[in-house]
């Protein structure tokens, strides 16, 4: 059955009530800064949502990815430290080695053992996000080798939040994201190169300071 993925204007009850969403996750693994590259670098100036980013990589990997990202974007790129607010605006990167939790205005960070072998754990941080802000959480699956990211988008879907998938023929390794369709036979599924217009377009609780 083909899957209609270009419908923006209708996205979901909240836009509809004038709500807006509260956060976005984006969860990938390899082959994901190629993907990065091409999600951050088309996001528009005036993008508000605030979007976290969890990728697995080695634990020794220093703030790189921030840095690789922060070169593709105007918005503000930087590596989560834990206890740190979530702020409109922003591209924030999960470090290395670490779990990153979603809690209602801050992130925190945790030692905990990995999960799938891995921390950062994608469903670990979708499902704290779930928790934290329900129905106003969008849940983005890209490329990777393995199902992390599954069970967690199946939470944000159960809370009532949008789950986005990135198209499996487009994924540099689509285990992944096909891993995510199973999990979420509901979720938007765009090429690669359509997902940050669609992110482009949600609604946004956020509201940036402006320079005047």
């Amino acid at each position: 059955m083909k899957r209609s993925t270009e419908r923006f204007a209708d996205q979901d009850e909240s836009v509809s009530l004038g709500y807006g969403y509260a956060i976005v996750i984006v969860g990938t693994s390899w082959g994901g800064l190629d993907a990065l590259r091409t999600i951050v670098s088309a996001l528009p100036p005036e993008y508000e949502l605030p979007t976290v980013v969890v990728q697995h990589r080695h634990r020794d990997t220093e703030a790189l990815l921030a840095r690789l990202l922060q070169d593709e974007t105007k918005l503000n790129v930087c590596e989560i430290e834990d206890k740190q607010p979530i702020e409109g605006g922003h591209v924030f990167v999960a470090p290395a080695d670490y779990h990153t939790m979603i809690d209602k205005g801050h992130f925190a960070l945790s030692v905990d053992e990995p999960v799938r072998y891995s921390r950062p754990s994608i469903d670990v941080t979708m499902m704290s996000a779930a928790d934290a802000y329900r129905h106003r959480t969008v849940g983005v699956v890209l490329t990777g080798a393995n199902a992390d990211g599954a069970r967690g988008l199946r939470s944000i879907a159960d809370a009532g939040g949008l789950a986005v998938v990135q198209q499996p023929a487009t994924a540099e390794v689509p285990t992944m994201p096909s891993a995510a369709v199973k999990s979420v036979p509901t979720a938007r599924v765009f090429a690669l190169d359509r997902i940050a217009a669609f992110l482009g377009n949600l609604p946004s609780r956020h509201t940036r300071a402006r320079s005047t």
